[in-house]
């Protein structure tokens, strides 16, 4: 209901945004022609002419409003994240309407007209956006257009979270029950919320209730439940939001919002995921449409101080793949899935390591963590390899940059690790990421 809900808001948006463009562009018009002693001009442009101008900033304005978010479903954005988007848009529009027009050999049109409208459309649109998100949240708080809302935790941060839904129904959330982690809290309530189950009846709660958002309000001692959740909410389609116990975790992601004062970190949003996330869906439904078996796979590595924990990975490979024990991928593998040698040298089978990197597992930047089985082997016949276990293990690192993957020398490998750990800097780390993000994860040996 409430993405239908959304479906019908955003046309509307779309509509009065496109009305009060085609508004401000006929006034920007009469002010610039309709006073010749004010502003003197050779000739009023023909009416074709200006029709075509018209009808390109109405098609163009849209299209810019929707390219810096502005149709996204943001209850909680403030007036002045909506006044700065309006302006990163109507930026955005001038720019390319002068363009477009220039090639559309529309240029004579005046520039002055252009200015005017640019000026008339930011103060037009922001104004009626801001009537329009008043009025929803009018609707809101009489019951209208409700996200329900599945909070995770029943201690001080869940306690935080229902008191701010409560405190701005504005924003129209509704809890429908809370999660504990132990089955004594089961069926008492925490501020009027029932507790309706344990995080293990996660799956079950979500099929059974209509829910469009999960706030996950557990302390950091319980992020180990972070990549289960995730796996779960994976198969769905609701949104999921991590309320942090401490500022830092919101640095790893692009998606810190706020609820009522409260920080609150987006790690998956059904409408617009962000950067990563888009990817993370798309991939998501190509691995479970090409074949049979979980979408998420673990796989155990070894990480800081050689301690053990289960890395996240989207599966690339069939479910009975090592059957006859652990190796290496090869290029064009068998045991391959439909999806999975692409995802391989692609490295978009990396994107669930973002949830290794939240929990605390892994870095951003370091030597890429290998299996115990293989660093047993490893450990015997290269130099120092158990070195590169003084750091974080990493999503992107000095040998992945330098096309060190798949069956590229393991010794090669660890040279580079620990090169980076004996030079580390942030400037080096920097350098890495700009450098991933630049050339991307592709790699002739990675598959």
């Amino acid at each position: 209901m409430f993405k239908r809900h959304h479906q019908i808001f955003t046309a509307l948006r779309v509509v009065l945004d496109v009305l009060v463009v085609a508004a401000a562009f006929a006034i920007a018009h009469a002010l610039r022609f309709g006073f010749p002693e004010v502003f003197p001009y050779p000739e009023i442009p023909p009416r074709g002419e200006t029709l075509t101008v018209g009808i390109l900033a109405c098609i163009l304005w849209p299209l810019c409003l929707r390219s810096v978010g502005l149709y996204r479903a943001q209850r909680q954005s403030t007036a002045v994240d909506e006044v700065f988007g309006v302006f990163k848009a109507t930026a955005l529009g001038g720019i390319l309407l002068v363009t477009v027009t220039y090639f559309f050999r529309q240029d004579r049109y005046s520039r002055g007209a252009l200015v005017i409208f640019t000026v008339l459309a930011f103060l037009g649109v922001g104004a009626t956006r801001s009537l329009f998100k008043e009025a929803l949240r009018a609707l809101r708080r009489r019951g209208y257009n409700l996200r329900y809302v599945l909070v995770l935790g029943t201690g001080r941060l869940a306690k935080q979270v229902l008191a701010q839904i409560d405190a701005h129904r504005e924003l129209g959330f509704r809890p429908v029950g809370c999660l504990s982690l132990t089955r004594a809290r089961v069926g008492t309530r925490i501020d009027g919320t029932e507790v309706v189950g344990t995080v293990r009846d996660l799956r079950g709660v979500l099929f059974r209730q209509q829910i469009d958002q999960v706030l996950v309000a557990l302390p950091t001692r319980c992020f180990h439940h972070l990549p289960r959740i995730m796996e779960i909410c994976a198969d769905t389609t609701v949104d999921v939001k991590l309320v942090p116990d401490v500022y830092q975790y919101a640095t790893l992601f692009g998606g810190l919002e706020e609820f009522g004062g409260l920080p609150i970190v987006n790690l998956q949003s059904a409408g617009v995921l962000g950067i990563n996330a888009v990817a993370k869906v798309l991939v998501a439904l190509a691995v479970k449409l090409t074949s049979r078996g979980p979408i998420l796979y673990r796989q155990e590595r070894v990480g800081l101080d050689g301690k053990p924990f289960g890395m996240l990975k989207f599966r690339t490979m069939r479910s009975d793949a090592e059957e006859a024990g652990p190796r290496f991928a090869e290029r064009a593998d068998p045991r391959a899935t439909p999806i999975g040698g692409y995802l391989r040298r692609t490295s978009l089978d990396e994107l669930p390591q973002l949830l290794n990197v939240l929990i605390g597992d892994m870095s951003l930047v370091g030597p890429r963590p290998e299996r115990p089985v293989f660093i047993a082997r490893f450990r015997r016949r290269i130099p120092r390899y158990q070195l590169r276990h003084m750091v974080k293990a990493g999503m992107t690192g000095w040998a992945q940059i330098h096309g060190l993957r798949g069956k590229t020398s393991i010794a090669k490998r660890v040279e580079y690790d620990l090169y980076y750990i004996e030079h580390w800097s942030l400037l080096l780390d920097l350098r890495i990421l700009l450098r991933t993000i630049a050339f991307g994860f592709l790699s002739r040996n990675a598959y």
